[in-house]
């Protein structure tokens, strides 16, 4: 029997690229820039199976070109690229990384938290540019002490859950903000449960991981952002479309609110005439939070696995659609 057919649309770390050639006919997009939609769609019509990444817009015309796909494994935990409802419908398995990027996550976004506090991109930037000409001064590049401060944690799941662990360190008043109650999370850290109206009053810092979701599109807009305090502080590295950056833009350059991090944009890569990127108290990264070589190499060992349990005829490990095991059961194949 012929091995199943898969095209991966990056060279995703090798551990995981060695078990997928290894178990399949698999064909491997080698740039680094993403292929082009029109690439996938000509490469999806003789495949089996496809392994994309989050900037892979995966939607019913890659779908109509694909008449023997059978499942998508993306190497992600976020699946907002991908038609979910409309794979199902078609009995397209969906499967995704996630689990094992939440602490990686977590101290990006620590990082953020702190390069912004401390202002260390400027400090950097001071000390290479050569404007460091006094050996001391009390006034500066004053920051703000985050031991002891009140963060607020958009979205509590996995990942900020573990940020509030983090926040527990700092002996930080801890609140946050979910439509799923957290009571493991107010029993152990004493986190106080908060609509988003007050936490965005009280807290100095405020972590958002919220999924992207019709009802989270620019869930933190205008009215939202003045509702900070003038002295706080914003960090996402959840999904950039979670934050209106035209009225973040506004609020950083009105000193509605102190300053900002981000590590996702609206539009990824970020266009260079960005207006946020011509700010001071914007630090920015490129959606980088879960790059680290022990979890990315996990993550393409997990798209590996989710492959080889579906070929095998077992329920992949990381199943987003499970409604699709009614209209195509799983048949092994390996």
């Amino acid at each position: 029997m012929s091995k199943p057919k898969v095209y991966v649309t990056r060279e995703i770390p090798e551990r995981g690229l060695e078990i997928i050639k290894a178990r399949f006919d698999a064909e491997v997009w080698s740039e680094y820039a993403p292929p082009p939609k029109e690439t996938i769609v000509r490469k999806v019509t003789n495949v089996d199976a496809l392994a994309p990444l989050l900037s892979d817009k995966i939607d019913a015309e890659v779908f109509d070109a694909g008449p023997k796909l059978r499942i998508v494994a993306q190497m992600a935990v976020g699946f907002d690229n991908i038609d979910v409802k409309e794979a199902t419908k078609r009995g397209i398995y969906v499967t995704n990384t996630p689990g094992v990027l939440t602490e990686t996550t977590a101290d990006f976004a620590w990082a953020l938290l702190m390069a912004l506090a401390r202002r260390v991109i400027e400090a950097n930037e001071y000390v290479r540019n050569g404007q460091w000409k006094v050996g001391w001064h009390p006034s500066m590049l004053l920051g703000r002490d985050v031991y002891g401060a009140t963060i607020g944690i958009v979205g509590a799941g996995r990942i900020g859950s573990a940020v509030a662990r983090r926040a527990k360190g700092f002996n930080m008043r801890i609140l946050y903000h979910d439509v799923v109650p957290r009571p493991n999370l107010e029993k152990e850290l004493g986190a106080e449960p908060q609509d988003l109206e007050t936490l965005l009053r009280e807290a100095d810092f405020i972590s958002v991981h919220a999924p992207l979701l019709k009802e989270t599109y620019h869930l933190i807009d205008e009215a939202k952002l003045k509702l900070m305090k003038k002295t706080a502080y914003l960090m996402n590295n959840s999904r950039g479309p979670v934050v209106d950056e035209e009225a973040l833009y506004k609020a950083l350059k009105e000193e509605w609110i102190a300053g900002a991090a981000l590590d996702v944009f609206e539009q990824e890569p970020t266009p260079q005439n960005n207006p946020l990127l011509t700010l001071d108290n914007v630090v920015v990264a490129p959606h980088i939070s879960s790059s680290s070589h022990e979890t990315r190499s996990r993550m393409a060992e997990m798209v590996a696995e989710n492959l080889t349990a579906f070929f095998e005829g077992r329920r992949p490990p990381n199943l987003v659609n499970p409604e699709v095991l009614e209209v195509r059961p799983l048949s092994k194949w390996l």
